[in-house]
C-alpha cells in the first residue's frame, strides 16, 4: 500500500491514454491532412528523431508511440528512455520510422503531450529535490485542465510526486465552504465519519481549528496557507495523533521551509497548473 493515504495510483490510465489521443488528433487532423496530403508522395518513407533541447524530466513516451501507430500502424517507435528518467540536452528520446505522410500528421499531437507531461515531470521533480531529506511527501492536487486530469496525474508521480485525490469521488476532503455549511469543523467531521468509511480530511485555517479537528478524530488536517511558525504550532498540537497536510501559495522558494515543520505532506497546485512544455525536437531524415 502507498504511504500517501489519499488515493491509488492512476487508474484506467491505458483507457485515458486512448481517449486523449483519439480527442487530440480528432481535434487536430479532422478530416485530413491536407497539407501532407498535397505535397508528401504516398510512397515516401521518412525516419525521425526525437530529442531533448533542455534538460528535463521524460513523461509520456507510451503517450508519443500510441499516437503514432494510431495514425500508422506500422509504424515502427523505438523509446531510448523511460518515463521517470531525467536527461540532459541532446539525449535521443526516441526514433520513428514509416511512411512520411503518417509521421507527419501525428507529429504535433505527439510532441503536444510529449512537451506537456515531460513539463509537469520536471517541474514535479524540482520540487521533489527541494524537500530532499526533510520525510515530508509532495502531492499534486485537482488543479488540472479539463480533461487531462489522469495524464498530469501520471506525469506528477513520473516526477516523483504522490497523487491526491484524483476527483471528488475518492476521498472526503472537508474545505471552508463545507465547514461554513455545517457550523463548526466538529460538525463536518461527524458529519462525514456517518456518511463515509473511508479517510477523512479537513481544511483548517486556524490553530483553534486544528484542535477541534483532533478532538473530532479527523484522519488526516489540512493546513491551509499557514506560514512556517505558525505549521510549527499546528504540528505540535497535532501530536502525531493523524497525518497533516501543508497547502495553500507553496512555491520552490518556500517548500524547503515548510517541509521542516515536520507535515507528511505539502501539497502544490502549481505542478500541474503552472508546469511549462518542455523544448522537444523532432527532425527527420528521408531514406
Amino acid at each position: 500500500m502507498s504511504a500517501n493515504p489519499h488515493c491509488n495510483p492512476v487508474p484506467h490510465l491505458d483507457q485515458a491514454i486512448a481517449r486523449l489521443i483519439d480527442d487530440a488528433l480528432a481535434e487536430d487532423v479532422g478530416p485530413g491532412d491536407v497539407t501532407s496530403s498535397s505535397v508528401i508522395p504516398e510512397s515516401l518513407r521518412f525516419k525521425g528523431v526525437m530529442a531533448a533541447r533542455e534538460e528535463m524530466v521524460v513523461a509520456g513516451m507510451d503517450f508519443a508511440r500510441v499516437v503514432f501507430h494510431k495514425v500508422i500502424p506500422e509504424a515502427r517507435f523505438e523509446a531510448f528512455v523511460k518515463d521517470g528518467d531525467k536527461v540532459a540536452p541532446g539525449t535521443v528520446l526516441a526514433e520513428m520510422e514509416g511512411p512520411a505522410r503518417g509521421l507527419l500528421t501525428a507529429e504535433r499531437t505527439a510532441l503536444n503531450l510529449l512537451q506537456h507531461l515531460s513539463g509537469i515531470a520536471t517541474l514535479t521533480r524540482t520540487y521533489v529535490d527541494r524537500i530532499q531529506g526533510t520525510g515530508a511527501v509532495l502531492l499534486d492536487t485537482r488543479k488540472t485542465i479539463p480533461g487531462l486530469r489522469l495524464a498530469a496525474k501520471y506525469a506528477t508521480r513520473m516526477g516523483g510526486a504522490q497523487n491526491h485525490r484524483m476527483g471528488l469521488y475518492d476521498g472526503v476532503l472537508i474545505k471552508d465552504n463545507h465547514i461554513a455549511v455545517c457550523g463548526s469543523v466538529a460538525e463536518a467531521v461527524r458529519r462525514a465519519q456517518a456518511g463515509q468509511s473511508g479517510k477523512v480530511e479537513v481544511e483548517c485555517d486556524t490553530l483553534d481549528q486544528v484542535r477541534e479537528a483532533v478532538a473530532a478524530k479527523a484522519d488526516i488536517i489540512l493546513l491551509d496557507n499557514m506560514p512556517p511558525p505558525v505549521l510549527i504550532e499546528a504540528v505540535a498540537i497535532v501530536g502525531g495523533r493523524c497525518k497533516t497536510e501543508a497547502s495553500g501559495g507553496v512555491t520552490l522558494e518556500t517548500i524547503r521551509a515548510i517541509a521542516e515543520t515536520g507535515v507528511d505532506y505539502i501539497s502544490v497546485g502549481r505542478l500541474t497548473q503552472s508546469a511549462r512544455a518542455i523544448d522537444i525536437g523532432m527532425d527527420w531524415a528521408a531514406e
